[in-house]
């Protein structure tokens, strides 16, 4: 999965996550895919359902190492 961007959030915890997210999707053009790096458990449901709220895609989302990686595909 080739991102324009990785955007670390590690050690936030709810809000900022999304608000970061929010913040760095503005930035990107349609279709370009910024990579998500979160420690905070809640990010599991919450990055899903902002991004399904936003419009975006989420097309990939793994763990490793106690890191959620969302890969996030901009509207």
């Amino acid at each position: 999965m080739e991102s324009i961007k990785i955007l670390d959030v590690k050690g936030m915890s709810c809000p900022m996550p999304i608000v970061r997210t929010k913040k760095e999707m503005d930035t990107l053009h349609s279709g370009e895919i910024l990579e998500v790096h979160a420690t905070d458990r809640g990010s599991l449901a919450d990055m899903p359902a902002w991004a399904n709220v936003a419009g975006h895609t989420i097309v990939d989302q793994k763990e490793e190492a106690n890191v959620i990686k969302f890969f996030i595909k901009k509207a």
